[in-house]
């Protein structure tokens, strides 16, 4: 069990994810197969005041990261409203950057194309909210350069810290580590599975309360 310092913002963000029923626990399939016993669904954080809330954190992450970059892009789907939400929480606290973001089918009328919203120019953030496989990232990489401007990271909700896998055999590394290492862009994220093992230690809340063993269990098998 991990003694490091608890990150405030990464237990906070942990602790509102549960309350907010986006991260769950119990038995789930993951699309590699796998018995997980937590699921994180960003697609829950689906009202007003959870949305900010969730583009509070990245936003404070991104920050204090000091991770350069001149804008943000939302890969279909989910990144769309996360790089807008994030894009005025910048701007709220004083960071105003334009966010771009693509169409999954290309449009044949009016200004056509792939890519929507500001021009894609300079250093260019990646926002999703989490990287499963990093194909996502790949492609969003590819529509970056192709307009002529530079990926400089990546930004996600939360990091697994588990092993990839491809074709049912595990890598000894994680997409994320695949993202770092291979593809060469940083990746900042609120919160990881080790903050969230921290947080099951303590927590009393009834969603996550004897939930601890049976992730802790599963960071020994799948974790990096």
């Amino acid at each position: 069990m991990s003694s490091r310092t608890p990150d405030p913002l990464a237990q906070e963000f942990v602790a509102f994810a549960v309350e907010a029923g986006v991260l769950r626990f119990g038995e789930f399939k993951t699309k590699a197969g796998r018995l997980s016993p937590y699921f994180f669904n960003a697609g829950l954080f689906d009202d007003g005041a959870k949305l900010g809330r969730l583009a509070g954190f990245y936003a404070q992450r991104l920050i204090a990261s000091g991770l350069p970059f001149d804008m943000i892009f939302g890969p279909a789907y989910k990144g769309i409203t996360l790089a807008a939400a994030v894009s005025m929480e910048l701007a709220r606290l004083g960071h105003n950057k334009p966010f771009a973001y693509n169409r999954k089918e290309a449009k044949d009328h009016g200004e056509g194309g792939t890519l929507v919203g500001a021009p894609v120019k300079g250093r260019v953030l990646i926002i999703d909210d989490v990287i499963s496989a990093g194909t996502s990232v790949r492609e969003s990489i590819a529509m970056i350069q192709a307009a002529g401007a530079t990926p400089c990271g990546v930004a996600i909700a939360l990091d697994r810290q588990e092993k990839a896998a491809e074709n049912g055999v595990d890598m000894a590394w994680s997409a994320v580590q695949y993202v770092t290492q291979q593809l060469q862009l940083p990746v900042t994220a609120i919160a990881g599975l080790a903050d969230l093992l921290q947080y099951l230690q303590t927590t009393s809340h009834p969603a996550a309360a004897g939930h601890q063993a049976a992730v802790q269990a599963y960071r020994d098998r799948y974790g990096v």
